[in-house]
């Protein structure tokens, strides 16, 4: 399991490109609320290296409906509401379970 993650497109700033990128992947129209931080790493394809930097950010939901039928690449296959408590266990990398512990932490300040 990996959270929605794209690019920006045109002249898209990184939040606006997180906010069309989860509602294009899951449907949830959402409203950022503060930055999570950001991951980078390396991947290798056929021909060269690549470095990628993954900006996090802690939205709230505030419409749509769990879809990937808005989805133009085709990239997700499902998706769910995961339970806070229950999200580390299903993330596949360590960085991105570093940035559910970021979470925790701003809401738990929060609440």
């Amino acid at each position: 399991m990996v959270p929605p993650k794209g690019h920006p497109e045109g002249a898209e700033d990184h939040r606006e490109a997180a906010l069309r990128e989860v509602a294009e992947e899951t449907g949830i129209e959402g409203s950022i609320l503060t930055s999570l931080g950001s991951i980078e790493y390396w991947f290798t394809v056929p021909t060269h290296r690549v470095h990628k930097t993954v900006h996090h950010y802690l939205m709230e939901a505030i419409g749509g409906e769990l879809t990937i039928e808005k989805d133009p690449d085709h990239e997700a296959v499902d998706v769910a509401w995961v339970n806070l408590e229950q999200l580390d266990r299903r993330l596949s990398f360590p960085n991105e379970r570093r940035i559910v512990a970021a979470a925790k932490q701003v809401i738990s300040d929060i609440v």
